[in-house]
């Protein structure tokens, strides 16, 4: 088998993986839209009639598509797939998405690959991060490597480690940027952002997010039904603004349900707290 890499999907993250990575006359590639054929020919890139044609003696695949479309393209090419190709698998989809789509893959001949891109692909272009997982992590991320990747990492043999990682970071990441808005729409309402954020770069930390969740789940155990009550009034003060309390109102429910567990939060690192509020029943809505 050569060298030549397919690409399934070609929008932003493929053409941009193709032109940074000088690929050039090594790749093929395929897209459902007929438009993006000639951004491929504009990169030197080989446009196929069809994924079949683009898999042909590819041993790296990049899938590249919609996290909806995702399953269905593992479906459709795992019969394509040549004897021991990577399937790496790039689209932002759960674990257990890519679990599922691993096991489609086993079924013909190539080996799956769970990929996790942790960053805009621009204008990290191939410096983005990558975390590869599955049985053929290590190989990956030299075929990765390889083609031009210059961060990638491997994070364990299991599927969806990797998807794991990178959604579960995402519900802070992007829980921080909701309540950003969420916040600074609250403040340029009532006239006051300035000191909104001259008051929070004041109280600003720097600490490690370890002692960080260490902390904050101490205090919602200690304080939660306190906080809760702050919050609520805070989801009113929305409201009455016009601006829906989507972030703060879910976050009244998460201080009430710790706070009402009435537990002394123990004292060895936030894995025992949240073992704790486990037990107490705080994901089972028994309190």
């Amino acid at each position: 088998m050569n060298r030549s890499i397919a690409l399934i999907g070609f929008g932003e993250a493929g053409s941009t993986f193709a032109g940074a990575g000088d690929w050039a006359g090594q790749a093929l590639a395929f897209d459902i839209l007929p438009e993006r054929r000639d951004v491929m020919t504009e990169l030197g890139i080989t446009a196929c009639d069809s994924a079949d044609e683009a898999l042909a003696g590819a041993s790296l695949v990049l899938s590249l598509v919609t996290a909806d479309a995702a399953p269905r393209v593992a479906e459709a090419v795992a019969p394509l797939l040549g004897e021991g190709a990577l399937f790496c698998d790039m689209n932002s989809v759960a674990p257990g998405t890519k679990r599922a789509a691993a096991k489609t893959i086993a079924a013909g001949k190539g080996r799956y690959v769970d990929v996790a891109v942790l960053a805009p692909v621009n204008p990290a272009r191939m410096k983005v991060p990558l975390l590869v997982s599955g049985p053929d992590a290590a190989e990956a991320q030299a075929a990765l490597e390889a083609v031009g990747f210059t961060n990638v990492r491997a994070v364990g043999a299991d599927v969806g480690r990797a998807s794991a990682i990178k959604l579960v970071r995402s519900v802070m990441v992007k829980g921080l940027e909701a309540l950003t808005a969420e916040m600074m729409m609250a403040a340029h309402a009532e006239g006051v952002a300035d000191e909104v954020l001259a008051s929070l770069d004041a109280s600003e930390k720097t600490i490690s997010w370890t002692s960080r969740a260490d902390y904050n789940l101490d205090r919602m155990l200690v304080h939660g039904r306190r906080r809760a009550a702050e919050m609520d009034e805070a989801a009113e003060m929305l409201r009455s603004l016009g601006i829906p309390p989507l972030m703060t109102e879910n976050t009244v429910a998460w201080q009430q349900a710790l706070g009402e567990l009435g537990l002394v939060p123990p004292p060895e690192g936030f894995e025992a707290k949240l073992a704790a509020a486990v037990a107490a029943g705080v994901l089972k809505g028994e309190n």
